[in-house]
């Protein structure tokens, strides 16, 4: 006859196998996605930083854009 307590502990351990499955996997986007984030903001710093310098290149210090020839 088999215990009832192993049949528990197997399906005990096969629950614990499938949640450490499950917790690699969810790791293993949530390190993905952390990548392609700190990808995106040092994108956005580096436009951010070209349009500083073509602010700074075009001199206008401010100045109000000429309004185009057909107004």
């Amino acid at each position: 006859m088999t215990d009832p307590h192993d049949s528990r502990i197997d399906r005990l351990e096969i629950r614990l196998t499938e949640q450490e499955a499950t917790i690699e996997d969810l790791n293993a986007t949530i390190t993905a996605q952390w990548k392609k984030i700190d990808a995106l903001v040092r994108a956005v710093q580096r436009l951010e930083a070209q349009i500083e310098e073509a602010s700074a290149a075009r001199g206008s210090a401010g100045a109000p854009e000429p309004p185009p020839p057909h107004y």
